[in-house]
């Protein structure tokens, strides 16, 4: 074989090989790229900033519906409002308020509408000490019970706070425990946990899942 011969041999030889590589790129031979995963979008509950109760005076601010409010509208005004217990002595919710789940306290001692609200002005509230309260006045009337608890609160180290530390900055504004807490059955609720970061890269053979939330 002389010389050209060798040439022309190995030009065809790499014009092949050549070929055979652009084969493979295209047709990706070599392995795809794994499919970039799709991280689920968060709950739009867990980026809410609202408070999950509002208060009688959230709502009032709002010029809301306050018909719930009215107790009148059902009750006559000026006649006793006489409650009913059963043989255990626990307080019989009548059936217009079947919404309303009395338990506050375990002993059930607390189970009393007239321990809160104002038996002679059923539009008013009534702490401990007799002291008459407007129903958007309701903290203070947790606070004749709770007093640690209301101390806490009112230096902002229990409950929700928002605004500013410093007030030179702009408002600062403690909610109401009525924000977070039912006043007629006030365990705070479990709530569900937020998901953990996500790693931003995908899981590797035999390297452990990133946890998830339960």
């Amino acid at each position: 074989m002389n010389d050209n011969q060798r040439t022309s041999l190995v030009l065809v030889v790499l014009s092949a090989a050549f070929a055979l590589v652009t084969v493979v790129f295209a047709l990706d031979l070599w392995g795809k790229p794994a499919p970039v995963h799709q991280w689920p979008v968060v709950d739009s509950d867990f980026l809410k900033t609202e408070t999950w109760r509002r208060s009688y005076a959230d709502l009032v601010r709002a010029k809301a519906d306050l018909d719930a409010f009215d107790c009148y509208g059902c009750h006559e005004e000026g006649k006793k409002q006489e409650l009913k217990y059963d043989a255990q002595n626990r307080l019989v919710i009548p059936d217009e308020h079947s919404d309303i789940v009395m338990g506050h306290g375990t002993h059930g001692r607390n189970n009393n509408c007239f321990n809160c609200h104002n038996d002679a002005n059923l539009l008013r509230l009534q702490a401990r000490d007799g002291h008459d309260l407007k129903f958007e006045e309701s903290t203070i009337l947790c606070g004749s019970c709770h007093g640690p608890t209301y101390r806490d609160w009112e230096a902002g180290l229990h409950g929700r706070t928002s605004g500013y530390w410093d007030r030179s900055q702009g408002s600062f504004k403690k909610q109401d425990c009525v924000n977070c807490h039912n006043p007629h059955s006030p365990k705070f609720p479990g709530r569900k946990p937020a998901p953990p970061p996500n790693y931003l890269r995908e899981k590797r053979a035999g390297s452990e899942s990133p946890p998830t939330a339960h």
